[in-house]
Formats: C-alpha cells, structure tokens, sequence
C-alpha cells in the first residue's frame, strides 16, 4: 500500500508483509513496540493498521548492524 504525504511517498506493510520481513509473530512484534524498541504501527482504520516499510528497514539494518559488529564479547 503506498500514500503519498506531501511530496513523500512511503509503502505501508500489512501485518502479513511485516511477518514475511522479520519473522516475528505479532505478538512479539506487539511486545516489542510496547518496549519501545520496533517501530510503532499506524493506526489506517478501525481495524487495521500497517507499518512504514522504511522505519521498518532501517531497523533491521541496525540489527544487521549489531551482528556485524557485536558490542557483547562471548563468555
């Protein structure tokens, strides 16, 4: 689904495509927003929402990010 806000156009996934991208159930995903540490959804209806596919990749790309470059030293 794109929408264009002004001169940006930006794709917002289902919860279908945002499961297919991080592997997460959307319980976890639900956890995870709470904590504060995935992207909040935007709210498009009474009952659904989706999330922006570039806060969403910008994410994974600081978890690909860690991986390269772990902080953590193994024990």
């Amino acid at each position: 689904m794109l929408f264009s806000y002004g001169e940006i156009v930006m794709r917002i996934l289902s919860k279908r495509q945002l499961k297919e991208l991080v592997l997460y159930s959307p319980q976890h995903v639900a956890r995870l927003e709470k904590a504060g540490q995935f992207p909040k959804r935007v709210k498009l209806g009474p009952n659904r929402v989706g999330w922006v596919e570039s806060e969403v990749l910008e994410w994974l790309k600081v978890r690909l990010a860690e991986r390269k470059n772990p902080t953590d030293t193994p024990d």
